[in-house]
């Protein structure tokens, strides 16, 4: 006959459950008593700020106000992470485990909220809050998450040392916060993940200080800061700034004397540098300073941090160039060329941005444009006359859904990405329906195919003609559209960098 066993040797997971909220008790009553040299006058205030998210929202409205890519992508991020770990805390984790919270009495008076939450004590909502914003801040940016991180500590922290929650409830919160910030960034990769290699590669000269960098800037960009930032880290680089008018004049004065030709402002200046360099045979370094930016952010240049260390290192890149071509003139496009409605709004656009601000005059400009009573644009397409409202021509293969152009991985792939809306009556209900659908859906009211090669005609003499944000008009009947392969060499870093 077998002995007995000794069943109370076996911890039960409710005994196991039992002694670790035991340990949680005792060190919330540990940190009660505990000294906290110049917390009285920080914690408790820092944990009333981060009520409601309110502390937040206003680092991330700060983060964003430095103006650079990867702030404001790192303070989006930071938000979003926030808004799913709130979401997540209050229809769940709340109601799923009802702790109380804990008894004040080892707290003192000092250190109490003036108004006590009355909410479950599992797990803690600021503690969360604080993790998801401080980690979907660094997965974007490290260097700010560094700079938050200190914060969204104090925050966790504050909530054990005002007694409004056990450690535990702490370290929970804290995890499913993290947790949310990597779930966000499943959902939508940072732009460390989504970084293609640079391809194809291209030798260009290494400028350590710069020597033999022309850099001629747009003073109607308004990043004198930004240009001149780059001319401290390349110190024996040369800076010419000019007027808007003058740019094209400058660029063609630095060609004759630059090693590598530099340029600072929107797409059409990049746009006018451009065909200077590749005429010249230079290669071309892109220091974004416009409102857009396409095709810097999408090349991987964001600020003069990124470009001087693709021209100290000589990290370069081939990318495809757009060329159209009518009877009396032709031009380069690098990110897109368009005919119809959008041309319109390019201009109506322009009119109102030096009032305005450039997002806010877009929005005024498309309103303006499809509220208008006009007549869809009539070319001919492979021998058929076609009514259209917009022919939309990318240099590369945009991969966002929508229209409207988004972001391009490979700006070498040798395609023009062509979109169409087609004519007929209620142009704004067909530009919405193909906004919706995504660049590859095909239907009677719109349509997308990639291509190398195309030709327009029989288009109407004056029919404007939109290319980088620039405006010209096809006067000829006729426009023909194609790719220049690996035609521009553009320095690049070669890696994403933080």
């Amino acid at each position: 006959m077998s002995p007995d066993l000794d069943l109370t040797a076996v911890p039960t997971s409710r005994g196991v459950l039992c002694r670790l909220l035991d340990l949680d008790a005792r060190a919330f009553e540990a940190a009660a008593a505990r000294h906290w040299p110049g917390a009285e006058r920080v914690l408790p205030r820092l944990s009333r700020s981060a009520n409601h998210g309110v502390l937040w929202f206003a680092t991330a409205a700060a983060i964003a106000a430095s103006r650079t890519p990867r702030a404001r992508r790192a303070a989006a991020r930071g938000l979003a992470s926030l808004s799913l770990a709130s979401l997540t805390i209050n229809t769940l984790g709340k109601r799923s485990v009802r702790r109380a919270r804990p008894v004040l009495d080892p707290v003192p008076l000092v250190r109490r909220l003036e108004r006590q939450p009355i909410t479950t004590s599992f797990p803690s909502g600021h503690a969360a809050s604080a993790a998801a914003f401080a980690t979907g801040v660094a997965l974007e940016s490290p260097a700010w998450g560094a700079a938050v991180a200190p914060v969204a500590f104090s925050v966790a922290a504050s909530r054990v040392y005002t007694g409004v929650h056990f450690p535990v409830d702490v370290l929970a919160g804290a995890a499913l916060g993290a947790g949310a910030a990597f779930l966000v960034r499943r959902l939508v990769p940072t732009r460390a993940q989504m970084w293609r290699p640079a391809r194809p590669r291209a030798e260009a000269p290494a400028l350590p200080e710069g020597e033999g960098l022309v850099m001629v800037a747009n003073q109607g960009s308004g990043t004198a800061d930004r240009v001149r930032a780059l001319h401290n880290a390349l110190p024996k680089s040369e800076l010419v700034e000019c007027a808007p008018e003058e740019v094209r004049g400058e660029l063609e004065k630095a060609a004759a004397r630059a090693r590598v030709l530099g340029v600072c402002g929107g797409d059409g200046t990049v746009n006018a540098a451009a065909e200077v360099a590749l005429r010249h045979g230079l290669p071309l370094a892109v220091l974004p300073g416009g409102t857009l930016n396409h095709f810097a952010y999408d090349l991987g240049v964001e600020d003069e941090r990124d470009l001087a260390w693709a021209l100290r290192h000589g990290e370069a890149v081939r990318v495809d160039a757009g060329r159209f071509v009518t009877a009396d003139a032709e031009g380069l496009f690098l990110n897109t060329l368009s005919l119809g409605v959008y041309p319109e709004l390019v201009r109506a656009r322009d009119g109102w941005s030096s009032r305005i601000g450039g997002w806010p005059a877009g929005v005024l400009g498309a309103l303006r444009v499809l509220r208008a009573d006009r007549h869809p644009l009539e070319v001919e397409v492979g021998g058929r006359r076609r009514p259209l409202w917009l022919l939309f021509v990318g240099n590369g293969m945009y991969h966002r859904m929508g229209l409207a152009p988004g972001r391009r991985t490979d700006l070498a792939d040798g395609l023009l990405d062509v979109r169409v809306v087609h004519g007929s009556r209620r142009p704004a209900l067909r530009l919405l329906a193909a906004a919706v659908a995504g660049p590859l859906t095909r239907s009677p009211a719109h349509a997308a195919v990639q291509l190398n090669r195309l030709r327009l005609t029989g288009i109407a003499p004056g029919t404007p003609l939109a290319y980088d944000g620039e405006v010209t008009t096809a006067v000829s009947g006729e426009v023909t559209l194609e790719k220049l392969p690996e035609a521009l060499t553009v320095y690049r870093p070669l890696r994403a960098r933080s």
